[in-house]
């Protein structure tokens, strides 16, 4: 705002006041003008030349009216808008006691009569110190409205730091702090290193067991599922690789007989046992056993045999001889059986030596060994128990034979045996082969084919093994074709029991061996159980060469139709 001190005045004393500016509360301030001073220029707003104040001027930076015969530039009057319309003031040249005006540059700053307002009575210390305050804001806007705008930089600043005594002792302190940290970090990350190691390698353990579990088809849970899911299969739809081995006994004579079956549908392997009681239906449609069948009739007609009765199809046929199972064997380096029974030494020269094979688990048999284990069979022994222990020996060779079918194929040759025509060398080691493999990884088992009294299967016995491990079903000779006899020998004289076998099937009959008596008896005896067979009892009595008188009705212990208990009365020759 303006009022009448705005252009300067004069007191009572005579002294002059020159406007200078205004505080930071808009009031404004007044300086002495000395007497010698030239009368202050007097504002023109209109003027176009000089170096009068330009109210509309632009720049930042106002040159002052000067007086080239005044001491002291006069300061310009007061704009309520500033020099460049933002309210700040033009900068006022500093008084100069000699009357010279600053060109460019700050200049020194000199001692001068502190300005007051008038009416004032006086500056005080309070109004003095506002009037300083003033001035150096006066002072800080000139600065700051200077040509090149002026700021604070970190140099003009200067801190000062108290010395500290514990100083190093606390830099001490904290390095040891850092260093103690630094080092308990890096434990952890090496201890965060490890533990991510160890897992990794754990996993790639893991899932390479696994992988191998998987690929060997032993993992628990799909193994169990793959295996319930071959069982859905139906057992007639499974596929099945099977020969029949039949090992003859070169040296005391008979025959054992099994059935080496490659089910590949389910990955089992099995040896099924066929005793030589089983009864089969000749090729004209009489009956025979097993055992007349595979010395008469030869490999071709006991596998079609079997093939009617069992409802299976078997594939070719293995004669082992009992001099070929002991090359075997020691080709394989031996073999490992958990006997049952200790064998004695069939070329021992006197009683009491030692057995040739011990009873025990994890027993080691060479081939001359297994041969005499395989053969063996002790008095009064029934023929299953003899043929068991062929089974396990043939399973004990094939957990020796190796799984690669040119390595079997190689051992087959070294055998140097006369193959049937059905099965070639090449054939039988690559099946063996495949055994062998299934049995070495634990999925190979043995089963016996359940036979009745009579020789004959019954649908519920032979259903386990017929019908499960051959998918076949079982079809025994119709009773009605042959008369079954059971025969016992209380002749005393053992080779009766064969006679009386090989005049009965030639006579037409099915026979059934009943055993031996624990005691000899004088004369023979037929019995029958139902009158329908008083007819076939005394034709048998003929066939056998004894009189009708030894035809009687009984009871029969056997499923036979005709009981009969040879007597010592019983003569082989006299038999038609």
């Amino acid at each position: 705002m303006n009022d009448r001190y705005d252009a300067g005045y004069g007191d009572d004393q005579g002294n002059q006041y020159a406007l200078v500016g205004y505080d930071e509360y808009g009031r404004p301030v007044y300086q002495q003008v000395q007497s010698h001073q030239a009368p202050q220029q007097q504002y023109d707003p209109y003027a176009q030349q000089g170096y009068g104040y330009d109210p509309y001027a632009t720049g930042t930076q106002q040159a002052a009216p000067y007086d080239t015969g005044a001491q002291n530039p006069v300061p310009p009057p007061y704009d309520p808008y500033g020099a460049d319309g933002t309210g700040r003031q033009a900068p006022v040249p500093p008084y100069d006691p000699y009357g010279r005006v600053a060109a460019s540059g700050q200049q020194p700053r000199v001692a001068e009569q502190t300005a007051y307002i008038p009416q004032q009575g006086g500056p005080t210390g309070e109004t003095q110190a506002g009037q300083e305050y003033a001035a150096g804001s006066q002072q800080a806007r000139a600065e700051a409205a200077d040509g090149d705008e002026r700021q604070y930089h970190t140099a003009q600043f200067a801190f000062v730091e108290e010395p500290d005594s514990d100083s190093e002792d606390v830099i001490d302190w904290l390095n040891f702090t850092e260093n103690r940290t630094e080092r308990r970090e890096e434990a952890k990350r090496r201890a965060r290193s490890r533990l991510v190691a160890l897992v990794v390698v754990l996993a790639l353990v893991a899932a390479g067991g696994v992988g191998y579990l998987w690929y060997a088809g032993k993992l628990p849970g799909l193994s169990d599922s793959e295996s319930k899911k071959g069982n859905t299969i139906a057992a007639s739809a499974q596929n099945r690789d099977v020969i029949v081995v039949h090992l003859h006994n070169t040296t005391k004579g008979g025959t054992s007989t099994a059935l080496l079956v490659d089910n590949t549908t389910t990955k089992q392997g099995t040896t099924v046992l066929i005793p030589n009681s089983l009864v089969l239906t000749s090729d004209d449609g009489s009956t025979t056993t097993l055992a007349k069948s595979v010395d008469d009739d030869g490999s071709s007609g006991t596998v079609d045999s079997l093939d009617t009765v069992l409802g299976t199809d078997i594939e070719g046929t293995w004669r082992l001889d009992t001099p070929y199972l002991q090359n075997l064997v020691d080709l394989v380096g031996n073999i490992d059986v958990d006997t049952n029974a200790a064998v004695p030494d069939p070329d021992a020269r006197k009683k009491g030596q030692a057995p040739l094979v011990s009873k025990g688990k994890d027993q080691t048999l060479s081939g001359k060994m297994a041969v005499a284990y395989a053969t063996y069979r002790a008095s009064g022994e029934a023929q299953n128990a003899q043929l068991e222990r062929f089974g396990q020996v043939l399973q004990g060779v094939l957990r020796k034979l190796s799984s690669d079918p040119t390595a079997a194929t190689t051992t087959v040759q070294t055998l140097a045996q006369i193959l049937d025509p059905s099965l070639t060398d090449k054939d039988l080691g690559t099946f063996l082969a495949k055994l062998a493999d299934l049995a070495k990884s634990g999925d190979f088992k043995t089963a016996l084919l359940p036979v009745q009294q009579d020789g004959t299967l019954s649908a519920a016995a032979s259903a386990s093994v017929v019908k499960d491990v051959l998918g076949g079903k079982a079809k025994s000779p119709d009773k009605d074709a042959a008369v079954s006899v059971s025969v016992q020998n209380a002749t005393g004289t053992k080779d009766n029991t064969e006679k009386a076998r090989v005049v009965l099937l030639n006579g037409g009959f099915t026979f059934i061996d009943g055993g031996t008596p624990s005691s000899a008896r004088a004369t023979s005896k037929v019995v029958y159980a139902d009158a329908a067979d008083k007819a076939n009892a005394t034709e048998v009595a003929k066939t056998l060469g004894l009189p009708t008188s030894a035809v009687g009705k009984g009871t029969i212990s056997s499923s036979a139709n005709v009981s009969v208990v040879l007597g010592q009365d019983y003569k082989p020759d006299s038999a038609s």
